[in-house]
């Protein structure tokens, strides 16, 4: 029966512990995280992504683990680690594989593992499943049963939250979507959608990003040929808007644990079947290209302000991969940072929520302190974080007389920008 679950839930990340808490309205609920530092702060009542408050951390019917063997009574697992690429952009299963280690060693007959982790079609049976079965000495199929869910959590969101947003389910078979389903369903006032099969759950998953991807790639090849132009990008935009069916994305930097990552899987896939994808690659590179692109322009304005040498003062407003959220995980200003640095400028980087220990463990970022961004030449507003918006005569303030302002998500209304500063959008 449903109600009698123990749920055990593998990772207790951004989207691992809003799936935990969720579940723990209705079951028992073990969640486990390899981070010891992270499950002792969770235990505090302090979570890091800011996605969990610490009344919702006091639930008794959570508990909190780096313990492997406290998995042992669970009956229904949900596999919510990474799945990120390598440096070849190709997938790097091995956090799923170590997941897989872990319930193995700790499963028993009669249970069923659902995997939330993006991958590509095929995973969860393929490679997850047999992974399982060595660890254990279980047989898939018989022993224990497979299931997806992909996740759908949106990081630092407020309208779609977990309890929102309908959940795609499947099993293995008619049974475990069943199982899986009562079991969502159960804390998941939005209701479920029953997937045909794990593979066209796992499909739906990978193309909800990729295409997005795309939306994003073709703003941001339509904000390159605006600059082209001359035109402003935002006042194209606004004007196509006005027609009923004209899909509303807009240019930037695309980064994060979704977007810039899970198209990689699907054509991962697609090439090992013998297809190369022409559309999601291009894509791809017109989006891990914008870091670079965005720099040059802003080269390219210091040049015409007569403005060169080391002694040039950059300021980069912003780390994290979108707005609102400490989330560093791919973020692609590390690329306008790296090409500014091949013309020997050497930028200020702060944000208000980045952890400055993550920026210098994956980055090699030492984060300046607000007081630091002063006498700039130039200032990028990479990532609109409302801390900036809601002062923006500090970020402004912050250039000299004459100096340059680019302005990566166009959040700054032109009018608002003094006279003097170089405004550029795109």
């Amino acid at each position: 029966m449903v109600q009698n679950e123990c749920v055990g839930v593998i990772g207790l990340g951004y989207v691992g512990l809003p799936v935990a808490l969720a579940f723990a309205s209705r079951f028992r609920v073990v969640g486990f995280d390899i981070d010891r530092r992270r499950v002792e702060a969770l235990r505090r009542g302090e979570d890091w992504t800011g996605e969990v408050t610490a009344e919702a951390l006091r639930t008794k019917s959570l508990f909190l683990t780096d313990d492997p063997a406290a998995l042992q009574d669970a009956t229904f697992f949900v596999v919510t680690v990474p799945t990120p690429i390598d440096q070849d952009r190709r997938p790097d299963l091995l956090p799923l594989l170590s997941a897989c280690e872990t319930i193995g060693r700790a499963i028993r007959p009669g249970a069923v593992i659902v995997f939330e982790s993006t991958v590509y079609p095929g995973v969860t049976e393929e490679i997850c499943g047999p992974a399982i079965a060595r660890a254990s000495g279980l047989k898939q199929g018989r022993d224990f049963k497979l299931g997806y869910s992909p996740e759908r959590i949106n990081p630092g969101d407020r309208e779609h939250t977990i309890d929102r947003i309908v959940k795609v389910v499947a099993g293995e078979d008619a049974p475990t979507l069943e199982r899986v389903a009562a079991a969502y369903g159960a804390v998941i006032p939005a209701g479920v959608h029953r997937a045909s099969s794990i593979k066209v759950a796992e499909a739906a998953k990978v193309i909800e990003n990729t295409q997005r991807d795309i939306n994003i790639a073709l703003m941001n090849e339509i904000a390159i040929i605006c600059n082209r132009l001359d035109i402003p990008t935002r006042d194209v935009l606004e004007a196509a808007g006005t027609k009923w069916n004209f899909l509303r994305f807009s240019p930037g930097l695309v980064g994060g644990h979704c977007i810039g990552v899970d198209p990689y899987y699907l054509t991962a896939k697609a090439e090992s079947l013998g297809y190369h994808p022409q559309v999601i690659l291009a894509g791809r590179r017109i989006n891990d290209g914008m870091g670079t692109y965005i720099a040059q322009q802003l080269i390219k304005l210091l040049a015409r302000a007569g403005k060169g040498g080391r002694d040039v003062r950059v300021g980069i407003f912003g780390l994290t991969f979108k707005e609102n959220v400490p989330d560093l995980r791919n973020s692609r200003v590390p690329d306008i940072v790296a090409e500014l640095r091949s013309f020997n400028l050497e930028p200020f980087v702060h944000d208000p929520l980045a952890d400055p220990h993550v920026a210098r463990e994956e980055y090699g970022l030492d984060l300046c302190r607000q007081g630091q961004m002063a006498d700039l030449d130039a200032a990028i507003l990479a990532v609109s974080h409302r801390a900036y918006l809601d002062e923006p005569q500090r970020l402004l303030g912050a250039l000299r007389p004459g100096g340059i302002l680019v302005d990566v998500k166009a959040a700054l209304a032109p009018e608002t920008i003094p006279l003097g500063i170089q405004h550029w959008r795109l």
